[in-house]
C-alpha cells in the first residue's frame, strides 16, 4: 500500500476506532457529510465575494446562520448544515435545494472516471468547479463500489447463440509492481439473434496461449452460450486451435482490417494506396476461386519489391475463406471492423486521458464504466441486420433455430 494512503487509513482506524465493516461504513458516511459540509461553505464563499469570519463592507448581503438538512446517499442518510445568506440568494449546487437524494453526485464522480479522468485530474476538477481538494482514497472508496457489478457483469447468463462474435485487443500502460508495462485488454463482443451488440466480456493481460483462449471460450459455455456461427478475431496466438476444441462448428473468420493493416507494415508510404486497393481485389472477389487467382496476381505484382508482404494470405487462407460463401451486406459485418469501432474509440479516450493505470483493477473498472456507457446506446439492431440474418438462417437453419 502507498505510504500516504497507509498513514491515512491507520489514523482512520485510530479516529473512529474502526473494528468492523460496518464501523468503516458509518466512517465513510461521516467523511463524506464533512466532505459536503466544506463544499458547501467554498460555494457559500464563493456567493459572497469573501471568506468565513470576513466581511466584504460594499456589500449588504452576509452569512445568517444555518439551515439543518437530511439527505440520502449511497452510504446513508445524512445530516448537514446547508449555510444561508441575509438576501437569500445563494443556491448551492453540490446540494440544491429541495434535493433530498444526493447519490449523484458519486455518479458524477464514477462518469468522470469513466471517461478516463485519473484520480489526480477528478480532484483538480472538483476543486476547480467548488474550490475543494477530495482525497484520492474517498474517489478510490466511490468508483470501487462498482467492483460487486463487475463481478455480476462478468457472471451474467448469455443467450445459448450468437450468430457473430469479434475478438479485438486494446492496449494499456499499467504498473505491476512498481514497473509500468504493456498490457493486452481482450474484448469480445457479440451480435445477438435481434442484431443487438452486446459485450460478453473483457479479459486483461494474460500471455495469448491455446490454453487461455480455450479457459476463455469455455467460460463463455459455462455462462450458456451453446453455439457461435462466425466468430471474427485478428491473428491471435492459439484462437484457432482453441475454437476447433471449443465450437468445432463455428467459422473463424480472420479480421480482413486487421490482415490488410498488418500487410500495409511491408510497404513503404508511396505504394500503399496502389497496394491497399490490389488488396481490394482479393477480398471483395466474387468467389473463393476468383480471390485465390488474385491473391496470386497481387503476389506476382508486388513480391520482387515486398517480399515478406503476402507470406500471411497463404498461410492464414483458410481463415481468410470463409467471407466468400455470404452475401455483400454479410461479408461487411465480419470482414470490417463497424460493430467495434464505437468501443474502441470510447477506449482510445481512456488511452489519450490516462497514459498510466495505477493496477489492473483500476484499468479493469474503467473499461466496465466505458462499455456501460457506451452499451446504453445500443438499443437497435446494426444496419441490414433483418437480410444478414435471413440468410444466416437459411444456411445455418439446423442451429440458429435455439
Amino acid at each position: 500500500m502507498d505510504p500516504a494512503k497507509k498513514n491515512i487509513v491507520s489514523e482512520l482506524i485510530k479516529t473512529y476506532d474502526i473494528k468492523t465493516a460496518k464501523d468503516i461504513q458509518e466512517a465513510l458516511k461521516d467523511l463524506l457529510g464533512e466532505t459536503l459540509q466544506d463544499m458547501l461553505e467554498a460555494e457559500m464563499n464563493e456567493h459572497l465575494g469573501y471568506e468565513k469570519y470576513t466581511r466584504d463592507d460594499e456589500s449588504n448581503n452576509y452569512r445568517n446562520g444555518y439551515k439543518t438538512k437530511k439527505v440520502r446517499s449511497s452510504m446513508g442518510e445524512l445530516e448537514i448544515n446547508v449555510p444561508q445568506d441575509r438576501d437569500s440568494e445563494f443556491e448551492p449546487q453540490i446540494v440544491k435545494k429541495r434535493q433530498k437524494d444526493i447519490s449523484e453526485i458519486e455518479q458524477k464522480i464514477i462518469n468522470l472516471y469513466a471517461s478516463g479522468m485519473s484520480n489526480k485530474t477528478i480532484i483538480e476538477e472538483i476543486e476547480d468547479i467548488y474550490g475543494f481538494e477530495l482525497s484520492e482514497s474517498l474517489i478510490s472508496d466511490i468508483t470501487d463500489k462498482v467492483i460487486p457489478k463487475i463481478e455480476e457483469w462478468k457472471n451474467r447468463p448469455l443467450d445459448p447463440i450468437y450468430p457473430v462474435i469479434y475478438i479485438d485487443a486494446v492496449h494499456f500502460s499499467v504498473k505491476d509492481s512498481g514497473i509500468v508495462k504493456k498490457r493486452a485488454a481482450y474484448i469480445v463482443l457479440g451480435i445477438n439473434k435481434d442484431g443487438v451488440k452486446e459485450v460478453l466480456g473483457m479479459y486483461i493481460g494474460d500471455a495469448e496461449s491455446s490454453k487461455y483462449w480455450l479457459s476463455i471460450l469455455n467460460e463463455l459455455k459455462n455462462r450458456g452460450l451453446k453455439d457461435i456461427i462466425i466468430l471474427c478475431a485478428d491473428g491471435l496466438s492459439g484462437i484457432k486451435e482453441s475454437i476447433n476444441a471449443a465450437f468445432p462448428n463455428t467459422e473463424y473468420q480472420r479480421c480482413i482490417v486487421h490482415q490488410v493493416r498488418n500487410t500495409l507494415k511491408y510497404v513503404s508510404y508511396k505504394d500503399k494506396k496502389e497496394f491497399a486497393s490490389d488488396l481490394k481485389s482479393i477480398y471483395l472477389s466474387n468467389n473463393e476461386e476468383q480471390a485465390r487467382q488474385n491473391l496470386d496476381a497481387v503476389d506476382e505484382k508486388w513480391s520482387e519489391k515486398y517480399p515478406n508482404a503476402m507470406k500471411s494470405w497463404y498461410v492464414n487462407w483458410d481463415c481468410i475463406t470463409p467471407i466468400f460463401k455470404f452475401s455483400p451486406q454479410t461479408r461487411k459485418v465480419i470482414y470490417t471492423t463497424n460493430a467495434i469501432e464505437s468501443l474502441n474509440s470510447q477506449f482510445k479516450r481512456l488511452n489519450r486521458s490516462r497514459s498510466v493505470f495505477s493496477t489492473k483493477l483500476s484499468l479493469e473498472k474503467a473499461l466496465y464504466l466505458s462499455i456501460e456507457r457506451i452499451s446504453r446506446k445500443w438499443t437497435h439492431p446494426i444496419r441490414n441486420w433483418g437480410v444478414i440474418f435471413g440468410e444466416l438462417s437459411i444456411m445455418y437453419e439446423e442451429r440458429i433455430g435455439y
